[in-house]
């Protein structure tokens, strides 16, 4: 499933999903990665300051990767309301 990130706060909403669907709670997310379940939390709040590595290592986790693609132009003027 693709899901379109445009926020920190739908990427934290994305992987909490993620999670869940796994059955995995935030320290079972946290602890192949290194971090404990405040950090986790953290993310998925959406709050700022994880570190890319982390997060990459958190989607790797949840068996998710990050892909960029050229954003939809026709899209753009709608999107920017939800900002």
């Amino acid at each position: 499933m693709q899901r379109k990130i445009i926020s920190p706060e739908s990427l934290g909403f994305a992987l909490r999903e993620e999670r869940k669907k796994k059955g995995l709670n935030q320290t079972d997310l946290g602890t192949p990665v290194g971090v404990d379940q405040t950090t986790v939390s953290k993310v998925e709040q959406g709050k700022p300051g994880t570190r890319l590595d982390t997060l990459l290592r958190l989607l790797s986790v949840l068996d998710l990767e990050l892909v960029l693609q050229p954003k939809d132009v026709t899209s753009d003027k709608i999107n920017q309301e939800d900002w």
